[in-house]
């Protein structure tokens, strides 16, 4: 399999109590799992006899794409807020990974070390406010194949040099 047809790692970093909200978000990305664009990691995903938070590490460390699923859980979830969204945002900031918020709940997230980035839905309305959340959830499905679609639209030398760190380039499209 060529460098620019291997699928795009995504990382689901999310407090417990959202974990229908994640199936729900994993549900519309279903397709761009079938047409391997991309490849979803989560936490229900570790197997037993595995080192959990070495597993966590590892998947949060080679992911390009980190998908933090905010809402007050999130925020209160220390290893969520703390852990995961600090790892997250260095590796943004370094440009080795996208980092995307996606709202789930209403929640005061100004101040965050997210806040800065655009969040999905691309209307900043939590996914749970809207009237037809399956709505809101193609809103995020599609803003995520945005950035997957443009990514692939980069020459495949490109792609090679930019994939294992993500890259500037990457990081402009996901934003």
């Amino acid at each position: 399999m060529s460098e620019s047809q291997r699928p795009i790692e995504l990382f689901y970093s999310y407090a417990q109590p959202d974990e229908a909200l994640r199936e729900e978000i994993e549900k519309h990305l279903s397709h761009l799992v079938q047409q391997r664009q991309i490849t979803p990691w989560y936490q229900h995903k570790i197997l037993p006899g595995t080192y959990s938070v070495q597993e966590i590490d590892r998947h949060l460390n080679t992911a390009q794409i980190i998908l933090l699923l905010i809402s007050s859980d999130f925020l209160a979830s220390d290893y969520c807020y703390r852990t995961e969204t600090q790892r997250a945002i260095e590796r943004h900031k370094a440009q080795s990974a996208c980092v995307i918020p996606i709202l789930l709940r209403p929640v005061d997230w100004e101040g965050t070390p997210f806040a800065e980035l655009e969040p999905l839905p691309s209307n900043r309305k939590p996914i749970t406010s809207w009237s037809n959340q399956d709505e809101a959830l193609r809103d995020v499905a599609l803003g995520i194949r945005r950035a997957l679609e443009k990514f692939k639209a980069l020459p495949a030398g490109v792609q090679q040099e930019v994939r294992p760190a993500l890259g500037h380039r990457l990081l402009q499209l996901c934003a």
